[in-house]
């Protein structure tokens, strides 16, 4: 990729002449353990936490020298329970599908603090609340994955069901059919879609549509997302194993969520149509070592003062930049207001126990489990 030469310079510079904020890893390790990470979809923007993780060093610093393999979520869960592979990013519904079906699978790090899916509407179409969907035509994927997950458990939670809607499958084009007028709503990813369809629409692009509005799930209850999983021998066999994985991980999304212009840069290593052009290369690298800098100068900087420094970068980057160029770096920010909490990786009970009873109520899995057993906090790092 032509790019990478310069970025890996960047990153060379970058990390020996200012990256020593408050978060330091262990010293590197002799004898690196060789894992391999699975991971669902390709390579996005959204594993920007892993990314910077890898090209900051620390998973070597913390024994581990990490291959990252991309498949179908269900073929990971097997390999996970088999021990075919010890570490992936597994949903939280998928992990619980696997312990009913007598596969051993653990969450150890919760990513998605927030569950990503929600229902996207037009502004000024009438609708305030979620009770004035019933009867219209909504748009979802399908009826499977996390979209339909999300959709249930949020209808749940506005005392509503799939029946009082007209539920139409349309894959995943919500942008598409919600412009031509083909769907009044539509099931989507917070972190992509809405944004899609606000810039078609600030084009003039999106039919009567001037932007939109979104119910997120997390509004209104939660479900638990994204995970890093392992099986239950490597947790209980490998604890330092374990402890080093998850480390490494918290370590890369609290770099992500505190320097995201660095944590775009060094995605562009791996994601190869990243949109990188010169002008906006140059811009999040000053912004990055600036970033770096406040952060080495101010190691308790708190969360809102972090906020509003991402919201702040993105309003100068607006100024200079057209939407489509953005919006990869747009759901950069996105996913890290779905990562970002008060403790990172934390899992909550209730959050597991409505992740169940939705399941159940999908006819997905059959009976109750212990879900406590499901996950664990153990190997978070201790909070300072």
């Amino acid at each position: 990729m032509m790019r990478a030469a310069p970025i890996r310079s960047f990153v060379g510079l970058l990390v020996l002449a200012s990256l020593l904020f408050a978060f330091a890893p262990a010293g590197a390790q002799d004898e690196l353990t060789d894992q391999t990470f699975f991971m669902t979809f390709v390579p996005n923007i959204q594993f920007a936490s892993i990314y910077t993780a890898l090209e900051k060093g620390y998973f070597s610093d913390a024994g581990i020298h990490l291959t990252m393999e991309h498949g179908d979520e269900p073929v990971g869960v097997d390999l996970i329970a088999a021990g075919q592979r010890q570490f992936g990013l597994v949903s939280g519904e998928q992990v619980l599908a696997a312990r009913a079906n007598g596969r051993p699978i653990i969450s150890v790090y919760e990513w998605f603090q927030k569950y990503p899916v929600g229902i996207v509407y037009p502004e000024n179409s009438g609708i305030e609340t979620v009770a004035d969907l019933r009867g219209r035509v909504v748009g979802i994927p399908g009826r499977f994955g996390a979209s339909y997950t999300g959709l249930i458990a949020l209808l749940a939670a506005n005392d509503m069901t799939e029946s009082d809607l007209q539920l139409q499958e349309i894959g995943f084009n919500a942008p598409e059919v919600m412009c031509v007028g083909a769907v009044e709503a539509a099931v989507i990813y917070v972190t992509n879609e809405p944004l899609q369809i606000n810039n078609r629409a600030a084009d003039g692009d999106c039919g009567d549509i001037t932007g939109v509005e979104v119910f997120r799930l997390s509004d209104f209850t939660n479900l638990v997302s994204n995970t890093v999983a392992t099986n239950e021998e490597t947790a209980a066999n490998d604890p330092d194993l374990v402890q080093g994985m998850v480390s490494a991980f918290d370590l890369g999304v609290r770099s992500a969520i505190n320097n995201p212009a660095e944590a775009y840069l060094l995605s562009a290593v791996y994601v190869e149509t990243l949109p990188l052009p010169e002008d906006l290369e140059t811009f999040l690298t000053a912004a990055a070592e600036a970033q770096a800098t406040f952060l080495e100068e101010n190691p308790d900087a708190d969360r809102e003062i972090v906020a509003e420094q991402r919201a702040d970068l993105l309003a100068s980057l607006q100024e200079q930049f057209d939407a489509d160029t953005l919006l990869q770096f747009q759901i950069l920010l996105a996913s890290i207001e779905l990562w970002d909490a008060d403790q990172l990786g934390y899992s909550d009970l209730e959050d597991w126990e409505t992740t169940q009873t939705t399941l159940i109520a999908m006819g997905y899995i059959t009976e109750e489990q212990d879900v406590s057993a499901a996950y664990t906090n153990a190997f978070l790092p201790a909070e300072e």
